[in-house]
C-alpha cells in the first residue's frame, strides 16, 4: 500500500529545497567558493534522493518491476504513466548528478551546478507535480 502521507513529505522536502537553492545560493560563486559549492550540490544531492526514494516507494509498493539501477525507477514510473518521457529522461540526469555528487567518482564541473540551480530547479518542481496529480487521481 503507497503511503501517500509519506510520499507527500518527500514532494514538500523537494519543494523546500528548490526554495532554499533559490533564496539563499548564490550560483555565480560557485566556481570560487567552497560553501557555496557545497551547498548547492548537498541540496541538489538530498533533493534528488527524495525524488528517489518516492520513486522506489510508487515502484515496490506498485510491483511496477525491479529496477537494475536507480536510473530504471524512473523507466519504470514513465512505463506506468506517472512520468512523461522528457521528464523520465531529465530525471536520469539528475540521478548521474547525484552518483558523481555521491560516489565522487569524478569532480562536478561548478557550470553544471551553476546551470541547474539557474535554469533547471523548475525540472524538480515538475516531478513533484506529476507525482502529486497521480497520487490525487
Amino acid at each position: 500500500m503507497t503511503d501517500v502521507d509519506l510520499l507527500e513529505k518527500k514532494l514538500a522536502f523537494i519543494a523546500t529545497c528548490v526554495r532554499e537553492l533559490r533564496q539563499l545560493s548564490q550560483p555565480e560563486r560557485i566556481a570560487h567558493d567552497v560553501r557555496e559549492e557545497r551547498f548547492v550540490a548537498h541540496t541538489l544531492q538530498i533533493a534528488i534522493q527524495a525524488a528517489l526514494d518516492i520513486a522506489s516507494h510508487i515502484v515496490s509498493d506498485g510491483r511496477l518491476g525491479e529496477p537494475r539501477t536507480n536510473q530504471e525507477l524512473f523507466d519504470l514510473l514513465q512505463r506506468h504513466h506517472w512520468l512523461s518521457s522528457t521528464l523520465t529522461e531529465t530525471m536520469r540526469q539528475m540521478v548521474g548528478f547525484r552518483n558523481i555528487v555521491v560516489y565522487g567518482s569524478q569532480s562536478v564541473d561548478p557550470r553544471i551546478m551553476q546551470d541547474i540551480v539557474e535554469h533547471r530547479l523548475d525540472d524538480l518542481l515538475a516531478f513533484t507535480s506529476a507525482i502529486a496529480s497521480r497520487l490525487r487521481a
